[in-house]
């Protein structure tokens, strides 16, 4: 029977740290968990909404291994980000200039792929999740998604990518402009967070960002991050 919570011995080995490191992380309410019936246990969607933040903070060594560490559906693809993002799925330029038609924006690249089942319950669902904290990063990249998987609203896992003309204000860190953006549709957990290792791996790819926001269009881009996430192995 499956169940949505992580034993101490399950969450010590998806990051690859010491049980003990991660009771004192607990204890010290930098990880969220409780103990039930004298054991430690950990609920998947908080852990993960934990992961979505700290991923920032990992180094390509453990995001390498919870990429690697995922019961997902696409475990055993080689290039995650390679095999969702598809050349219709690429919009360079993104036409919008405010967070709300990024959003819209992007959702409407996703569907023409035809693997929206429910594209109003996806948009709201990514809209509140910048709501409770926004998705972008320091270095002018966001990675909009679900606060939680939708499996009834998608066919499949989708990776779109959309560059702006100019930064615009999208919530992150010190008020940087964002015009960099990575939609992120999962149909579970794992594969959510697998994909999202992956693109914090590509991210600290020397020159990476810097030479895909030099792209001007859209087949450029398309190249460019899958050459990237091939360069980068399993």
């Amino acid at each position: 029977m499956s169940r949505d919570y992580y034993t101490l011995d399950e969450l010590a080995k998806k990051l690859d740290r010491d049980k003990r490191e991660i009771e004192k992380m607990v204890n010290r309410g930098l990880v969220p968990g409780r103990r039930v019936g004298g054991e430690w246990r950990f609920n998947e969607i908080e852990i993960t909404h934990w992961l979505e933040q700290e991923l920032r903070r990992f180094e390509d060594a453990a995001l390498a291994h919870l990429e690697q560490n995922q019961d997902s559906e696409i475990l055993e693809t080689a290039h995650p980000v390679a095999e969702l993002l598809r050349r219709e799925t690429v919009e360079v330029p993104l036409d919008a200039g405010t967070r709300p038609s990024v959003l819209t924006a992007l959702m409407e690249v996703a569907g023409r792929t035809w693997q929206i089942w429910d594209p109003a319950a996806l948009l709201k669902a990514i809209r509140e999740r910048e709501e409770v904290m926004s998705t972008g990063f320091d270095n002018g990249v966001a990675i909009p998604h679900p606060r939680n998987p939708l499996p009834e609203a998608l066919g499949e896992p989708l990776l779109v990518f959309g560059k702006t003309l100019s930064g615009i204000p999208f919530g992150a860190p010190k008020r940087q402009l964002t015009d960099m953006f990575f939609l992120v549709l999962a149909r579970d957990t794992a594969t959510h967070l697998q994909i999202l290792a992956r693109l914090g791996r590509l991210m600290q790819l020397p020159d990476f960002l810097e030479n895909l926001r030099a792209t001007e269009n859209a087949d450029e881009a398309y190249e460019l991050i899958r050459d990237a996430d091939n360069s980068l192995g399993k």
